[in-house]
């Protein structure tokens, strides 16, 4: 069903202006060209005659100059209006006298004297502001204006140039906002008064919600305040609507989905475990596992999203999901991002079950099972054995990277898919992997360290059921964080190195991460030293130099730590060199570990105590969380020392002072959720196309968020195709072809 939004704009404004639109801001139809809503508005006041001003009004009049000049404010001198630009830095007073014909008004402009140029006698303009009163002379306080400049403009032109609301558009300068403003103007009064609604006439009244045509009309030309809030309620009410919408669809085809029900079992391999774990679980763990093997209970397949501050314990919880998968004959496998999570994962699962990991192994529990590691980087052997061990049915719980997604990869009886760190891997990623388990569809449980506000979690997530673990387990210590202005305080760097020092004389271990490896940029010190600065710098703005590299440090801390056990990991190193690194600092063998983020998640070493993160304010606010949870993870508090170049004051050091201040996941990603553009955190601004998220805000409007769900919920229960909707149906078609809904397909 194509309708009058669906019309190409160059049937309204030419080819040539319709090839302007596409070129610069990808606006082909008259539905893309509508969503385009302004930025912002710009409050004039009503067009007013020159003998109606009142004092205290906040109005627009319609004038031409009369006179105009320009004077200094220190040598109360008048400047030449060929010297105005001259005294484009300097303190000055432009007065300009306006009139209709019959009264006067006067204007002035402080430190403004390009503005004479352009106010010439005889210049036709819009200007606007409070009226005043100065020495009897009638005046507008801190005036806008705008100049007409085109030859016999209409009353309609000037009428509408002059509305009270003038909206300011996202535009460049190939596309300015007045040219924007025009050809919206020129579409809406070309179109139906009907236009297709996506939204259900029902729930706009239920919902108080304006129509279509009368919202479009009031977001681009609103008369008054309210025209603007209940234009832009209905629509960011309507791209909620049509993303709960598509979430509404995706969890009405997995609920009809068929999967091989794996409940609980008494005398297995879970209940094993149980028994010897030496820790007790948290509440949150056990509550969280009983919603997860309920799931699992059922003939469909689980889709649930765990997430939870780092040390949170979500491995033990995804470990007992498996292993009652394996209880109940099926097997489990384990998606991790790189190799180095993988390896540590699999050593991790294989610790915590000891020989309940060694099936047909000397020594082996009598109840056992195998877990399989697939990686890239295995030998021809070691590859071999784990694929068979996988199609054989011996490895119960198989973790891999990318490397489990190959079609030779097959499974005896696949039951349940955990995916670690989900974000960095698409849906077709996860449905290679639920093919490979016949007609039955395996259960998933994706996990992220990440904390996610509520409101975004049922957002971006929302055809995943939600747990989260805020609890820390029994043991883990406390991390404390502080910020190191090394450039005004270069003292504080050298005494980091000092308790790095200090740290390993204790017996610790240190991690040292770097935001780039340092092999792609020749000499890429800065040549103001080493540790130069970076992008601000007692506010003003500098060169900005590469980031500081791995390679950079470890040279420049050779005589620093010369006596230390130091060695280097970043991801271009071979896989068995990684292995070895990451295996010898485990063990203890390694006291200093410069790295890149490739240490961000997963890796545990419970003796490193201490973190030094070069650079801080090159990483996000997550980011830098999630890398300092690899400290403190033992009975040893932790240190996380954030280093800087830049000054206090900044925006980017105040990022840095809001990690240092709190360990609270969830509170730091509510603030990196607003420090943000908020479609590059949904995943939206790195497919290079617009985002379907124009005004709603996944943290400011939470209320119409969940009143879409519910909506969304409601229509979909009863018409999952959508047939009685054929408005709603074509956005959600439109939404589902473009790449602006990437974020939805991360889930």
């Amino acid at each position: 069903m194509r309708t009058d939004m669906d019309r190409k704009i160059r049937d309204f404004l030419g080819a040539k202006t319709a090839k302007t639109f596409a070129d610069v801001l990808e606006i082909e139809t008259v539905g893309e060209l509508l969503r385009h809503y302004p930025r912002r508005y710009l409050k004039k006041g009503e067009l007013t005659p020159f003998d109606e001003l009142e004092v205290g009004d906040q109005a627009t009049v319609n004038g031409r100059v009369k006179k105009v000049t320009v004077r200094s404010l220190d040598t109360k001198a008048e400047i030449p209006i060929t010297d105005v630009q001259k005294w484009a830095r300097r303190k000055t007073l432009t007065k300009v006298v306006v009139t209709d014909g019959r009264r006067d008004l006067e204007l002035a402009f402080f430190n403004q004297p390009w503005l004479a140029t352009k106010l010439t006698p005889g210049t036709a303009a819009l200007f606007w502001g409070e009226v005043t009163m100065f020495r009897d002379i009638m005046q507008l306080k801190s005036p806008g204006t705008e100049i007409l400049d085109e030859e016999d403009l209409s009353e309609a032109e000037i009428e509408r140039r002059a509305r009270p609301f003038r909206p300011l558009y996202p535009a460049t300068a190939k596309l300015p906002t007045a040219t924007i403003e025009r050809s919206v103007k020129i579409v809406l009064d070309s179109l139906d008064e009907r236009l297709d609604d996506p939204i259900p006439e029902l729930i706009q009244r239920k919902e108080k919600l304006l129509g279509l045509r009368e919202a479009l009309q009031k977001v681009h030309l609103p008369d008054t305040e309210k025209d603007i809030r209940d234009a832009q309620q209905r629509f960011r009410f309507e791209e909620a609507l049509v993303m709960q919408t598509i979430l509404a669809q995706r969890r009405a085809v997995t609920d009809a989905l068929n999967a091989v029900p794996r409940p609980r079992t008494e005398g297995g391999l879970l209940d094993e475990f149980d028994q010897r774990l030496p820790f007790k679980l948290t509440e949150g763990q056990a509550e969280v596992g009983e919603e997860i093997f309920a799931d699992l209970a059922r003939p469909h397949p689980m889709h649930r999203l765990l997430q939870g501050e780092v040390g949170s314990g979500k491995t033990v919880v995804a470990l007992r999901a498996m292993l009652s998968v394996v209880d109940n004959g099926g097997q489990a496998v384990l998606l991790a991002p790189t190799e180095v999570l993988a390896t540590q994962h699999h050593k991790t699962l294989t610790k915590m079950l000891g020989d309940l990991a060694e099936a047909g192994m000397l020594g082996g529990a009598e109840r056992a099972t195998r877990v399989g590691l697939l990686t890239g980087s295995l030998n021809a052997a070691a590859r071999r054995t784990a694929m068979l061990d996988a199609a054989s049915g011996a490895a119960g719980i198989v973790v891999g990277t990318h490397a489990l997604l190959e079609d030779k990869v097959q499974f005896a009886d696949l039951g349940l898919v955990v995916v670690d760190e989900q974000h960095r891997f698409g849906v077709e990623q996860r449905a290679a992997l639920s093919q490979k388990s016949g007609e039955n569809t395996p259960h998933v449980l994706v996990m992220t360290a990440t904390p996610i506000p509520r409101t975004v979690a049922m957002t971006v997530f929302g055809d995943l059921a939600v747990s989260t673990l805020t609890e820390l387990p029994a043991g883990r210590s406390p991390i404390q964080s502080s910020v190191v202005p090394a450039q005004q305080k270069p003292d504080w760097l050298q005494r980091a190195w000092t308790r790095v020092r200090e740290e390993v004389g204790k017996g610790h271990q240190a991690y040292v991460v770097c935001p780039r490896i340092g092999d792609d940029v020749k000499n890429a010190a800065d040549e103001e030293g080493e540790f130069a600065a970076g992008e601000e710098e007692q506010g003003t703005k500098k060169q900005a130099r590469p980031p500081i590299s791995v390679l950079q440090v470890s040279e420049a801390l050779a005589e620093i730590l010369h006596d230390l056990r130091v060695e280097i990991l970043h991801g271009r190193l071979p896989a068995e060199e990684k292995d070895t690194v990451m295996s010898r600092f485990a063990a203890g063998e390694v006291d200093v570990l410069i790295a890149t983020t490739v240490i961000e998640v997963g890796v545990d070493v419970p003796n490193a105590s201490t973190m030094v993160i070069m650079d801080a304010d090159r990483f996000g606010i997550s980011q830098l969380h999630q890398l300092r949870g690899r400290v403190g993870r033992g009975r040893v508090p932790g240190l996380c020392l954030l280093v800087t170049d830049l000054w206090p004051g900044s925006k980017s050091y105040g990022r840095l002072d809001a990690v240092a201040s709190t360990t609270d996941g969830f509170e730091l990603s509510r603030i990196d959720l607003e420090t943000r553009r908020e479609g590059d955190v949904l995943g939206v601004a790195q497919s290079g196309r617009r985002s379907s998220l124009k005004l709603l805000s996944v943290l400011r409007d939470e209320e119409i968020i969940f009143a879409a769900r519910h909506v969304a919920n409601s229509i979909v229960s009863v018409d999952a195709e959508l047939a009685e909707y054929p408005a709603l149906r074509a956005f959600v078609r439109d939404a589902l072809e473009s790449e602006t809904t990437e974020y939805l397909e991360k889930t």
